[in-house]
């Protein structure tokens, strides 16, 4: 039988049965999803002290090595915090903890540009428009203030891509939705920078236009126009993708040049 297969016991009229072969889970896994189960259900809750090791190795049956290896998986999903050198408390991820772990899994997955654009226009105008409904007018008068900001840095040609990010932040947040700040957390904020700061550096017009946009889209929270505040994210999220395109296509230009040259050098010679 192949090692990881399935296995078939025959007999002289046939086979009799089928079986896949029983995958062995590391002690120290068990251990991490029971205490990871017991987070789920809220039996245990942030701020709670994880039991001692020893109390752990009596209620597992298993050995220092194996709690301590769970330990560390816990840790690095930061579902346990660590207090002291010997004490761990139970801790929930952070949006931007989340959001780190969905990079990776996107660099791994290869999910393309267009794959994160597509989902970006799909929740970023529900998340504008839930904000045009329910943005308190300290909210409004602070996203006016960071929009100055921007004007600012767009004149005097300073970098950009953190501004702006702070600003949709900042729309997220009035949306008083915690998935789709959720969402935008992992995705948006995550993954956008480099693809934006390809876009600042790329196209020459692209801050005075994200500028206009942002504009727009704080007249319409100020008016309390969803319809509208939603347009203008659909707008900004599409000419973001135009703008996108043609960084790579001068960056693709860019990288070709110099092999150019030579070619060019030879023929003069």
């Amino acid at each position: 039988m192949a090692e990881g297969g399935t296995g078939q016991q025959t007999t002289e009229a046939g086979p009799a049965f089928a079986f896949d072969k029983l995958k062995r889970v590391p002690s120290y896994r068990m251990l991490a999803e029971a205490v990871t189960l017991q987070i789920l259900d809220g039996r245990l809750r942030a701020g709670d002290p994880l039991p001692t090791e020893a109390q752990l190795c009596e209620t597992f049956g298993v050995n220092r090595s194996t709690v301590r290896e769970a330990v560390r998986v816990l840790e690095e999903a930061s579902l346990l915090r660590r207090e002291t050198s010997r004490r761990f408390v139970i801790s929930h991820p952070s949006n931007a903890d989340l959001g780190v772990q969905f990079e990776r899994m996107v660099q791994l997955q290869e999910i393309s540009f267009q794959e994160l654009w597509e989902t970006v226009r799909a929740v970023g105008p529900a998340m504008t428009r839930l904000a045009a409904e329910r943005a308190t007018d300290a909210q409004l008068d602070a996203l006016q203030d960071h929009l100055a900001l921007l004007q600012q840095a767009v004149e005097a040609r300073a970098s950009l891509v953190d501004l702006n990010i702070v600003f949709d932040d900042m729309v997220a947040r009035m949306s008083g939705n915690r998935a789709l700040l959720l969402a935008h957390e992992t995705m948006w904020r995550q993954m956008y920078p480099r693809y934006q700061a390809a876009v600042f550096d790329h196209v020459p017009a692209a801050s005075k236009r994200m500028l206009e946009s942002r504009r727009a889209t704080l007249a319409a929270l100020r008016r309390r126009d969803a319809d509208e505040a939603e347009q203008c994210t659909i707008r900004h999220i599409v000419d973001f993708k135009r703008g996108y395109e043609l960084a790579q296509k001068q960056i693709a230009e860019q990288d070709a040049a110099p092999a150019a040259r030579p070619r060019a050098a030879r023929k003069k010679a």
